[in-house]
């Protein structure tokens, strides 16, 4: 049965972009009851989009001097992403891989994950690690659906706001030759989509079972049966095929949208974003980087984006507050404690300041008139969550049905990656061991090549060599294991020559039908005189000018790279890059990077 909920609004979200999947938010010092030995202390793992305001509000309740039976609690908080925080919650807790200590309250974006965390321990033979709660029973903190944003010209352009919208409309436009040309407007090219990856983001997942629901028709009940009917799959495939990249949080395509909004080009990126709504407002109010600090500071863009809510249903964020297994009694009552404190109007308004909807869905006037909403629009029509077994079979049938990528592995070998990563190994051992392991999570049709490069002669006149010529994974997984294993340090950083020539080679073999991109690892800066010009090099790869855009992450690996170089580098291709100038995150990184594939 469809629902309907209100479509008022609220003010903008504070979602902090995390380079790898997590960020520890404790604080050097205790402050009020954190840290004391006579106050009942919990941790909480919140998702990223809501992270620094929990800790924000945790600050004020550890200071606020309330009782609970005679008892006071003291809260701190770390953020991981939801779907790497379900996964360490099942496979066991590790403070020092994880980044912060166990919790014992779990905040995630949506239930979804819920059931999730559920099914894969039981698949596992492991302890869930969530009691036996309901998830319709578990209590939500604040809530937001997931829309399609589109810059305004755009949306216009397909009859928004007099006209409903759905993913139908998106399949269809997205499966026409003509693109955005059918519509009068061929300059636009061929409609993109910006989709996170289900794996990782609450976005990327509920967008993913949105479209499995429009491709079957119903609101409710999905069932194994309906997700393996042929047109079911070539609806979501063709969706699929839009994507200009994956990612692991939607702030990296709002960071390269107002990039592009900055340069007057605020059509060329993407026609849309799957995310949740109060992103879209972060970055109307100018913070598309996460920050809510920069909320009416940065610069707001030229081109807003609207909110496309779907006709063919949509999925609220329930943002739950999940007391897990683990919690001790006392700990229970700390953490309802706190929970009330969380719902109290004072703690909403800063919700709603950052452009939640409150815990019951209800939305204030501010976040419509940012994300261009208006009181003559119908009611959200919302889609039960799938059954938890149901949504896996999703998840498993998306690695199938997802665009598959073509992907450039640049890997620096230079002397200074003999330094150590800590825990005994250098960083190229690091380095390696992180690529093998992120490279096992792509599809076996995915294509892959390998490149080492240095400063020092490759075995031809140029500092870089390609060591796994392109093949599927299935293919070629052996070859690269074993080429990664033997690499060795020795010379310099020779980053933009060998980024120039990966970017041409690319080009030159560009796959329309997939995910073009290169994945550069360096810990250095450019050390190669001859070639040392970091304007030509932004020029080249420059995604606004190229018929063929090749997509760059960069990954900056240890204290010594230079972040802000390869930032540039990236987005001028409009892709991201990855800070792991701490040498324990590269593995996490790595799964970052690769979820864009």
């Amino acid at each position: 049965m469809t629902r309907k909920a209100p479509l008022a609004a609220a003010v903008v979200l504070g979602l902090a972009a995390v380079a790898g999947t997590y960020l520890w938010l404790r604080p050097e010092k205790a402050e009020g009851n954190r840290g004391r030995d006579d106050c009942v202390q919990i941790e909480l793992s919140a998702s990223t989009e809501k992270g620094d305001l929990l800790a924000e509000l945790a600050k004020r309740y550890n200071t606020a001097g309330r009782v609970f039976d005679g008892r006071c609690a003291g809260v701190s908080v770390h953020k991981r992403t939801s779907g790497a925080a379900m996964e360490s919650l099942v496979d066991g807790w590790n403070p020092d891989a994880d980044g912060a200590p166990a919790p014992q309250v779990w905040a995630p974006s949506s239930s979804l994950w819920l059931g999730l965390a559920r099914e894969r321990a039981t698949a596992q033979d492991r302890a869930a690690p969530l009691d036996d709660t309901p998830d319709a029973d578990v209590p939500s903190i604040a809530q937001s659906p997931l829309t399609i944003g589109m810059p305004r010209p755009m949306a216009e352009a397909l009859g928004w706001p007099g006209k409903p919208l759905g993913w139908s409309d998106v399949l269809a436009l997205a499966n026409d030759p003509r693109g955005w040309g059918a519509y009068g407007h061929p300059e636009w090219g061929r409609f993109t989509l910006g989709k996170d990856n289900p794996h990782l983001s609450t976005s990327g997942l509920a967008a993913t079972a949105a479209a499995f629901y429009a491709a079957s028709g119903k609101s409710s009940d999905l069932t194994p049966a309906d997700l393996a009917r042929p047109q079911v799959r070539d609806f979501v495939r063709g969706v699929e095929a839009s994507v200009v990249h994956y990612a692991d949080d939607a702030v990296k395509f709002l960071g390269n949208m107002a990039e592009a909004d900055a340069q007057g080009r605020a059509t060329s990126y993407v026609s849309a974003i799957a995310m949740q709504e109060q992103l879209l407002y972060l970055y109307n109010s100018g913070a598309p980087d996460g920050d809510p600090g920069q909320i009416g500071k940065g610069r707001r863009p030229s081109v807003p984006l609207v909110a496309v809510h779907p006709k063919d249903g949509t999925l609220m964020m329930d943002h739950p507050y999940v007391v897990l297994a683990a919690a001790s009694a006392e700990q229970r009552a700390a953490a309802a404690d706190f929970l009330d404190f969380l719902r109290r109007p004072e703690q909403q308004q800063r919700f709603a300041d950052l452009g939640f909807r409150d815990y019951q869905g209800r939305a204030g006037s501010a976040l419509a008139t940012a994300i261009g909403l208006s009181a003559d629009q119908p009611a959200l029509s919302l889609i039960d969550p799938p059954a938890p077994n149901v949504l896996s079979r999703m998840l498993a049938g998306w690695d199938d049905l997802r665009k598959k990528a073509r992907v450039l592995l640049v890997m620096d070998v230079s002397g200074s990656m003999r330094e150590s990563a800590g825990g005994g190994r250098s960083r190229l051992d690091a380095a390696k061991d992180a690529a093998i392991a992120g490279l096992r999570r792509l599809h076996p049709d995915d294509e892959v090549s390998l490149w080492q490069f240095s400063t020092e002669d490759a075995g031809g006149p140029q500092p870089y060599v390609e060591l796994v010529p392109f093949g599927p994974m299935r293919d070629v997984q052996g070859r690269l294991t074993t080429a990664i294993q033997g690499l060795h340090p020795e010379g310099g950083t020779a980053l933009y020559t060998t980024v120039r020539a990966a970017q041409r080679g690319m080009v030159e073999r560009y796959d329309p039908g997939r995910i073009n991109a290169i994945v550069v690892l360096t810990d250095g800066k450019n050390e190669y005189p001859r070639d040392n010009d970091l304007t030509a090099l932004l020029s080249d790869v420059n995604a606004d000018t190229l018929e063929r855009s090749v997509r760059v992450f960069a990954i900056a690996f240890g204290d010594k790279s230079d972040l802000k170089t390869l930032s540039a580098i990236a987005r001028s291709s409009r892709a991201a890059a990855y800070d792991a100038r701490n040498p324990a995150a590269i593995e996490d990184v790595f799964i970052s990077v690769l979820s864009n594939f």
